[in-house]
């Protein structure tokens, strides 16, 4: 018989699982479930109303370039101010202007223009949601189990993205685009209700310094002061440039001429994203000791999918490419968000995750722009054969850094003494003569958190 004492125990919540993870989890899975719905949805809205695939292009453009524009701003603004408000003034804005062009298509065939506008809004509202969300995760997650709480975290996300995607095709054959872009509204008014209760009493109020430009520079700083940090930048912006040519342009022109249409390619990128899901819950168990090599040496099987293309192989066989990939390429995303939380200072956290998503997103507009022409230049086959060998040699290249390979997990004790000293006395062996080895580049460091890999999804 169990003791009433012990009950409890069995449902209590993990350490790591405190109250505002919760929240911040909680709000994700619903805004991915009305997030993936509406990228669907929005693309029907403009063929519904006439238009072609030029004009759902100009749309998915009209979002992308806010993005690029103001995530310094948002990172810099959230660090400066409770990053809770900036995600719920965001979330306020994205569910206005899906809102708005829910009722656009509900009541009639808008211009292109104005849902252009409106899809600008929303993406004005993810540049500054973002930095802010990612750097409230960050500073949220403590103590030895980080690489765990992240995985969970990206694994429910990861999963109502997927759960998203396919409801929202769903309802769209049932009800119409416009619905499920009022479904993604109400969702934004959820999520911005449940970030409204985050607790940031364990955040120090940030001292008065400079303006933006000199935050932004003090952020520029953090980055380049880091080799393993802004080398991994550089590359995903080139990997995820030309993996998402790969998957927008030249994957639906494979699946038509060789694999039997947008069925089968459909299955095949959720196959990636299931993959994905067991790459984070493998993650919820798995604690490599270096973070940045394990993580790094996984994302080499990013080149298949495009190599597998270019064959092009079966169906089956391609389905199977793409899960694995999507499992290997999970581990570096929770590997990088645990290097993030361990070395850079909270009150930089949400700047430094602007500098990494300007970089995983700013090339990916040119590739696309690109892919057509380098199709027409080189052929099909060669370009996707282009495409995963820039993923391998991108990946080779960021392993010759000292810093990928050495960057090692440390216990949370030390991490929190570098915290102190960082924050107030200078890390300087006077008897040496030299800087603390875990401020020396290349000195074998060690990571703990996430960035860039988010965005491959």
């Amino acid at each position: 018989m169990t003791s009433p004492a012990a009950a409890p125990a069995r449902t209590r919540r993990p350490a790591w699982a405190g109250r505002n993870y919760t929240l911040l989890t909680a709000a994700a899975v619903v805004t991915s479930l009305g997030s993936n719905g509406a990228l669907i949805a929005s693309a029907f809205a403009v063929l519904d109303s006439g238009g072609d695939s030029s004009d759902v292009g100009l749309l998915a453009a009209a979002r992308t370039l806010p993005l690029v524009l103001f995530l310094l701003i948002g990172g810099a603004l959230a660090d400066r101010l409770p990053r809770h408000r900036v995600m719920v003034a965001a979330n306020t804005l994205n569910c206005v202007s899906q809102a708005a062009f829910a009722v656009l298509v509900l009541t009639g065939h808008p211009p292109l223009w104005q849902m252009m506008v409106l899809t600008a809004l929303c993406g004005t509202g993810q540049a500054f949601f973002s930095p802010a969300s990612e750097g409230m995760l960050l500073s949220t997650v403590q103590g030895e189990e980080a690489g765990r709480a992240f995985a969970f975290y990206r694994m429910a996300m990861q999963g109502a993205g997927i759960g998203g995607a396919a409801l929202g095709g769903a309802l769209i054959a049932a009800i119409g685009p416009g619905w499920v872009l009022a479904v993604d509204a109400a969702a934004f008014a959820v999520a911005g209700s449940l970030r409204a209760f985050l607790d940031v009493s364990h955040i120090a109020p940030r001292a008065p310094g400079g303006g933006m430009l000199a935050d932004l520079r003090e952020g520029w700083r953090e980055v380049t002061g880091r080799p393993w940090l802004w080398s991994i930048i550089l590359q995903f912006a080139v990997v995820n440039a030309v993996i998402g040519a790969a998957e927008a342009v030249y994957g639906p022109l494979v699946a038509r001429d060789s694999l039997g249409g947008a069925g089968p390619w459909g299955l095949s990128l959720a196959a990636f994203g299931a993959g994905t899901v067991i790459g984070a819950l493998i993650m919820t168990r798995w604690k490599p000791r270096r973070l940045l090599l394990t993580g790094t040496l996984c994302v080499f099987p990013l080149a298949l999918p495009s190599a597998a293309l270019a064959v092009p192989v079966p169906f089956a066989a391609l389905v199977c490419v793409m899960f694995f990939s999507g499992v290997l390429v999970e581990t570096f995303g929770v590997s990088w968000m645990t290097a993030l939380h361990q070395e850079i200072p909270e009150d930089k956290f949400s700047r430094v995750s602007a500098y990494d998503w300007l970089g995983s997103l700013a090339m990916l507009p040119l590739a696309t722009a690109l892919a057509g022409p380098a199709e027409q230049a080189f052929g099909r086959t060669a370009s996707l054969w282009g495409c995963a060998g820039l993923v391998a040699l991108l990946t080779a290249a960021v392993l010759c850094v000292p810093d990928v390979r050495n960057l090692r997990r440390r216990p949370a004790a030390e991490r929190t003494a570098d915290d102190l000293a960082a924050s107030g006395t200078a890390a300087v062996d006077t008897a040496a003569g030299v800087l603390a080895p875990e401020r020396v580049p290349g000195a074998a460091p060690s990571p703990d958190a996430e960035s860039s890999v988010g965005r491959l999804g």
